[in-house]
């Protein structure tokens, strides 16, 4: 699937989508409001929401608009988008489900320690999970969840060895990620993406787990001198998982012809798309990240350590958690590993 780079129209604060359509106006056109929390220049803005947004309407022939608010532009903070578009406040968001902590636990499963050794294999694994397990998701018309290319430590301090951090003060986005840096022996400091630059300058983290990709927009690369990847197959600790959502009635109030637009640029018909851009999008935070400071790779040796430190003991403890739900978690861990494994093929 082909995804042509996009122009986008700045109007006052508002970014409107402004599409060459085909066909003469149509009284009955739907217009959509897309809410997110990055700023117009974060790739997520530019090169996914953009150029999909634009196919949308392109393919509806014009019966279509939508509407993009980035940075909280419509109001509220980034862990409500999700509430938001539940409640029809606005039709579609980006955001992490990893930001309303407990509430989607099994997609979880994505983002534990050592899962994901790629953004294709995991992207495709997850669009089939979701098929079978995505009851907790009834009250949203999924369009897609995805993952970015896995979290760097970016660190104010040198991170060679699995020792070194311990008593880092870490950022992390979701609550399976402070499970694993209290098992690193570090403190987890839970917060959205954009406090990221504050968070760094006043000290209140050493550390934040993110790609590459968002440094750009954050300048990550100006707050922290070091930037550690892991040796071996599974260069990054664990990824985080995305969602696009959109409110359930809005897409179901929808003419058949028009949610097979939507539906042609859902799950796994995007989920390579996703995962292309994605990791496209490090090339640049890497590049900045190598001119004003140091990458790191942890040798093997120190990886096998952090790996039995963290992995299983993570893994338990959500399985456990999960237990207490009702849920059989080791079978979802089992899954997602068989799932991991058959797309990576």
């Amino acid at each position: 699937m082909k995804f042509p780079n996009m122009k986008i129209a700045l109007a006052g604060t508002v970014v409107g989508i402004v599409a060459a359509l085909t066909g003469p106006a149509n009284a009955q056109e739907i217009t959509l409001k897309l809410h997110h929390l990055l700023p117009p220049v974060a790739m997520a803005h530019k090169t996914m929401l953009v150029p999909w947004s634009e196919k949308i309407m392109k393919e509806s022939g014009g019966r279509i608009k939508i509407e993009i608010y980035p940075a909280m532009q419509l109001g509220g903070k980034p862990p409500q988008l999700i509430d938001q578009v539940r409640d029809g406040i606005v039709d579609i968001v980006w955001t992490l489900p990893g930001y309303t902590p407990g509430r989607f636990t099994k997609t979880e499963v994505f983002e534990l320690p050592f899962m994901h050794k790629d953004t294709v294999s995991t992207n495709k694994a997850l669009a089939e999970f979701l098929e079978k397990n995505g009851d907790e998701y009834s009250d949203y018309h999924v369009i897609a969840m995805f993952v970015h290319a896995g979290q760097v430590l970016h660190s104010r301090n040198a991170i060679r060895t699995a020792d070194d951090l311990a008593n880092q003060k870490i950022r992390t986005p979701t609550r399976t990620g402070g499970w694993m840096i209290e098992a690193m022996g570090a403190t987890p400091i839970g917060a959205p993406v954009p406090k990221i630059p504050e968070m760094l300058s006043k000290g209140v983290v050493d550390t934040v787990l993110i790609p590459y990709e968002v440094t750009v927009p954050l300048k990550v690369h100006e707050l922290v001198d070091f930037h550690t990847v892991l040796a071996g197959d599974i260069e990054r600790v664990n990824t985080s998982t995305f969602i696009i959502a959109m409110n359930k009635g809005r897409y179901e109030s929808l003419p058949d012809d028009l949610k097979k637009v939507f539906d042609d640029n859902s799950g796994m018909n995007i989920a390579e798309w996703l995962a292309e851009i994605w990791q496209a999008a490090e090339a640049p935070g890497e590049k900045l990240a190598a001119a004003s400071g140091e990458i790191i790779t942890m040798p093997t040796a120190e990886v096998a350590k952090l790996r039995a430190k963290i992995e299983q003991p993570v893994i338990d403890r959500w399985v456990a958690e999960m237990k207490g739900k009702g849920v059989d978690g080791q079978a979802l861990v089992d899954e997602a590993r068989a799932l991991i494994a058959k797309h990576s093929k």
